[in-house]
Order: structure tokens, then C-alpha cells, then sequence
């Protein structure tokens, strides 16, 4: 099974209500970033989904064809007991086959241009590892 339809599998339906109040009340770095990087919600012609059920989990950001999930963090992210359920988090979404990129309010809100360049960064490597993959 391609990775993109396994994605679908992980979809919890049971967190849409959930997803879609955090759609409706993002946080200025996720609506700066949404508006930014992926207005018409694409970049390079990929598709990335913002606030998406993934698991128990919901991502900021995602697409499934990339395998890519993308966490924008505010300072509750700085808290031990939030920082340990973020590497929970991530490591549960890793081992499903998905790659996490994170950044924090500042960098957003701050250096946007920096944090465009990354994920963008991240696609052209993809890219190149599906022409020549290992």
C-alpha cells in the first residue's frame, strides 16, 4: 500500500469537531503561516491540510503526499510536561512513516521567509530521494 493511502487510514474521524474549532480559531503563527506559505494550499504543487486527525493526534499541518507533518509551537511548548507529549507525539507520527517538522511562534512571526525556506528545503530533498532513492 503507497504511503499517501495509508495516511487516510490514520485519519480519526472521531477528532473532526475538534479539528475544525482549531481551524476556526488558529493561532496567529498557524494563520500567518497558512496565508504565507500555502494560500490555495499549495506548495509546489503539493497539498498540505491544516489541522488534520492523525492517529489521537491533531496536525497543524499536513500532507499526505509528502508524509510531511508541520508543528508551529507557542510557549506552552517550552513546559516539561508539554514538551514530553510533544516527543510522544512525534514519535508516534514518525513511526507511522511520517517526517515532523517543527517551529516555534517567533520563527514564524519573525523569520517566515526562513521557515518557507526549510519546508521547501524538505520537498526538493523528497523529491530527490524519490528520483534516487537509496
Amino acid at each position: 500500500m503507497n504511503k499517501s493511502i495509508e495516511a487516510n487510514l490514520w485519519y480519526n474521524k472521531n477528532l473532526q469537531s475538534f479539528a475544525h474549532q482549531n481551524r476556526t480559531e488558529m493561532t496567529k503563527a498557524e494563520a500567518c503561516l497558512w496565508k504565507y506559505a500555502w494560500s490555495g494550499r499549495k506548495m509546489h504543487g503539493y497539498q498540505f491540510r491544516r489541522q488534520r486527525p492523525v492517529l489521537n493526534y491533531i496536525a497543524d499541518f499536513m500532507c499526505k503526499e509528502l508524509m510531511l507533518i508541520i508543528e508551529v509551537d507557542g510557549l506552552t511548548h517550552q513546559w516539561e510536561d508539554v514538551a514530553e507529549n510533544d516527543k510522544i507525539r512525534e514519535e508516534a507520527l514518525v513511526g507511522i512513516g511520517f517526517s515532523v517538522l517543527r517551529f516555534n511562534d517567533n520563527d514564524v512571526l519573525g523569520h517566515i521567509n526562513n521557515v518557507v525556506e526549510h519546508i521547501e528545503d524538505y520537498i526538493r530533498n523528497f523529491k530527490l530521494d524519490m528520483i534516487h532513492p537509496l
